[in-house]
């Protein structure tokens, strides 16, 4: 079950079950292993993803509903290619409950739907939606209430512009809006409540994305019924889980669902595993969604020797001296009081319970802040509930990981407790006793509660905060990176590759995907920046003196990103920086807008673009660094599909492609352009290798996408174990190489632009397994003479060569 590569397609309304039929043929061609599909399951309207799933019971009918789904399935199996399908058990779409059938009667029938135990609510008030554009003030939402939500003829719901709310039975024969409304077993309520005092658990900060109990086996067999049934029925081979760190117990979630399909299905998580983190034992699952190796493959090509002038540069243009870990925490607290503050106070509101129980005892009544702070204590002589808050968000914010899984992960609460009582001294009683009561309870609801939690601080706070803030160098700033850590050294890649094989060899690798910041090009483009950070500093104070932005580090992101994307639209960018602003929370935000600087952001790329020495220069720097960004492109993706893992290719990466995060990264594909270059390469043509100038379509990257697809499929005993293969000579630092069985070799060049300057390959040899002649490049068709050829022979033609011996 377990295939060769896989091919990532996001299926839409615009790219049906009908379109991936036509495609099948060139991914075939390409060299793919297997479909690997985003989610299929009825979704919101328009979606361009799937991940907010409305009815897990059905597939999508925008995308080509049963029967087109069948057919995807036949041509699939026609083929001979596999079948990956993503799921989601985190969370299902509630933006429009008549589109969800749980949600929209768990709304007309509160407690007492058939549906209730689905959903995590606190049933000790109604049902918040917040939808209203009001003040959140009962007055002003009674206002809106009363002059702008009405009643259907019928009387059956309630109407607040295109949304339709359901009335309870009975609840509706009498009275306007507001008395209907006052019955309900929801409150509709301003948009700005949603952060702090919702009453259902949610995806993130996303209210319109509500958490489904798949703990509860009633639930888990609803939820997945349908996916089963494909799966059941052979149609699917394996299985992406979306978001396992949002599930109240992912590890056990992880045994039900292997245990439904079996033990030869495949299994992945999409799990983030922070650096040296290892997915916990107990899982029964086959690896990740790849982002650990997108770390290491892509840092492998960052030059640590530009961190110096490049942290000068932001430390100067931005006024501020700070690591990544200061930002990153400074960022998590932000988060943990503002857009995640309704579960910081739910969960300290379970530490307040606590105190009564015998658990709690001998700890929390203890604690010597009931006596110092009483003057903010609760009635019955508890902690002080803002104290209690303040320990519950420093704790959720020490995580050095997304999350732990007691009693496996101890040792990440024991970190998160240590950073949290450094940061605050004065709440340690209150923090330990945290601690103290989860080690105890480890499946209850405290223990639940705050590692559902972490995960959602470290992905808003670091990933969609601090990532758009500590803006030093982004090609660092990615899923799963660690922007403090400036690129990988040969050691450490060949260490994790090592590990990858010995410990999970049929994970997922990748390099990007629907969620990463911005695509493999751009980041390959950008290392060449800290190879010549004395070169980019200066163009980047000079533009940014011309133009500036209203925040230094948005500064720096835009022109990085500028730089790293070009050529790009005006309306691509803004859309791209305009998002970005407000994920950073600087000057901007999505809770609180700022109209002026929206306004400048918007207008800033038309600006640039409008002057032509800028653009000129722009266009100079980018033509001067392409050939060396496209280098490393092409040592990732080779050092990727070559090496352990099985590796995915992100619809459209296999030319260079340059787009930032979503939405950009998924736009529509060319898959004209590239079914016509691969025919050409099929017959005989090989493109030179260089910048746009010389290769305007990027066909070796398709070339070297292609080759070594197929050779995976074709051979897949050559793609067995691993071997560090060090060079010898002047530029052995500016190679990694790698055997994956004594008859395949990978060779990628690293560096490029010092290794220009130093003079190239001179003297340097790369010995070859055994001592073994007879190889030949399967990139260029050329053979390799020797057992320990020059590099400056092996790479003659392209910085990168797949090297397969005679047998």
């Amino acid at each position: 079950m377990i295939p060769s590569s896989t091919y990532r397609i996001q299926f839409s309304a615009d790219t049906t079950f009908a379109d991936g039929v036509e495609l099948l043929p060139y991914l075939d061609t390409l060299g793919a292993g297997a479909l690997y599909a985003s989610p299929l399951l009825e979704s919101g309207a328009g979606s361009n993803h799937g991940y907010d799933v409305v009815d897990p019971t059905r597939v999508s009918g925008e995308r080509g509903g049963e029967e087109g789904r069948r057919a995807l399935v036949a041509a699939v199996r026609e083929r001979g290619l596999g079948f990956l399908l993503d799921i989601v058990p985190n969370h299902v779409g509630v933006d429009v409950p008549q589109a969800n059938p749980w949600w929209r009667d768990v709304l007309a029938h509160g407690r007492q739907s058939r549906y209730a135990g689905y959903f995590d609510i606190d049933w000790a008030e109604p049902i918040l939606l917040p939808v209203l554009g009001a003040e959140p003030t009962a007055d002003d939402e009674e206002k809106v209430i009363a002059s702008e939500v009405t009643l259907s003829d019928d009387r059956t719901e309630l109407h607040y512009y295109e949304r339709a709310f359901p009335v309870a039975p009975g609840t509706g024969d009498e009275g306007g809006p507001v008395e209907v409304h006052a019955r309900q077993h929801y409150r509709l309520t301003s948009w700005k409540r949603g952060a702090a005092e919702l009453t259902y658990r949610r995806f993130f900060d996303i209210s319109t994305l509500a958490a489904v109990r798949v703990e509860d086996p009633e639930v888990f067999a609803a939820a997945h019924a349908e996916v089963l049934r494909w799966v059941e029925a052979g149609e699917v081979d394996g299985l992406r889980v979306d978001h396992p760190d949002g599930l109240s117990d992912p590890g056990g979630y992880a045994r039900r669902l292997r245990a439904a399909i079996g033990p030869d299905r495949w299994l992945l998580v999409e799990k983030i595993l922070g650096v040296g983190e290892e997915l916990p034992a107990s899982w029964p699952v086959d690896g990740t969604s790849g982002y650990e190796a997108l770390r290491e493959i892509c840092g492998v090509f960052v030059d640590p020797d530009g961190a110096g002038l490049l942290t000068q540069l932001a430390a100067e243009h931005t006024g501020r001296k700070e690591n990544a870990h200061t930002v990153e925490h400074t960022a998590r607290r932000e988060v943990a009081d503002t857009i995640l503050a309704a579960e910081v106070r739910r969960i300290a509101a379970l530490v307040a319970e606590l105190q009564e129980s015998h658990l709690a005892a001998t700890t929390l009544q203890e604690s010597h802040l009931a006596a110092t702070d009483a003057a903010t204590a609760d009635a019955d002589g508890g902690p002080p509930t803002e104290s209690v808050r303040q320990a519950v968000a420093e704790l959720l914010c020490g995580f050095p990981v997304y999350r732990s899984y007691l009693p496996e992960g101890r040792s990440a609460l024991d970190t998160a407790v240590s950073v949290a009582i450094a940061h605050r001294p004065d709440l340690a009683d209150i923090v330990r006793a945290i601690s103290a009561a989860m080690l105890a309870a480890p499946d209850g609801q405290l223990a639940t509660r705050v590692q559902e939690t972490s995960g959602m601080i470290m992905a808003k706070g670091v990933e969609d905060t601090a990532f758009y803030r500590y803006n030093r160098f982004v090609a660092l700033n990615e899923v799963g990176g660690d922007p403090d850590r400036f690129g990988v050294s040969l050691a450490e890649f060949h260490d994790r590759s090592c590990g990858r094989v010995a410990g999970r060899p049929d994970t997922m690798t990748t390099l990007s995907t629907h969620d990463t910041k911005r695509s493999e090009d751009v980041r390959a483009r950008l290392a060449v920046l800290a190879e010549i950070p004395g070169e980019w500093a200066p163009r980047l104070r000079r533009w940014a003196a011309r133009h500036p932005l209203p925040d230094g580090s948005l500064d720096l992101l835009a022109w990085q990103s500028l730089v790293g994307a070009w050529p790009i639209s005006a309306e691509r960018l803004a859309a791209y920086l305009g998002k970005a602003a407000k994920e950073a929370k600087v000057v901007t935000s999505h809770v609180d807008p700022n109209p002026d600087v929206d306004a400048t952001i918007a207008a800033w790329p038309e600006q640039v673009f409008g002057e032509p020495e800028t653009v000129a220069e722009i266009e100079e720097f980018v033509a001067h660094i392409d050939t060396h960004g496209r280098s490393n492109a092409l040592g990732q993706k080779l050092l990727q599909i070559a090496g352990p893992g099985v590796p995915d290719v992100y619809q459209g990466t296999e030319l260079f492609e340059y787009s930032l995060v979503d939405p950009d990264n998924r736009r529509a594909v060319d898959w004209t352009l590239r079914r016509e270059l691969l025919g050409r390469l099929d017959d005989g043509w090989l493109p030179e290798f260089g910048g746009t100038d010389v290769d305007p379509p990027g066909a070796a990257k398709l070339l070297v996408t292609s080759r070594a697809l197929r050779l995976r499929r074709a051979r897949p005993e050559l793609f067995a174990g691993y071997r560090p293969l060090p060079a010898e000579g002047a530029a052995a630092a500016h190679v990694v190489a790698f055997a994956r069985s004594p008859s395949l070799v990978a060779v990628a060049t690293r560096l490029p632009v010092r290794l220009a300057a130093a003079g190239g390959w001179r003297d340097t040899l790369l010995p070859l397994p055994d001592g073994a002649t007879g190889w030949t490049d399967v990139l260029s068709g050329a053979a390799v003479s020797g057992s320990a050829p020059h590099l400056a022979q092996v790479l003659f033609r392209y910085p990168v060569a797949l090297l397969v011996r005679a047998d």
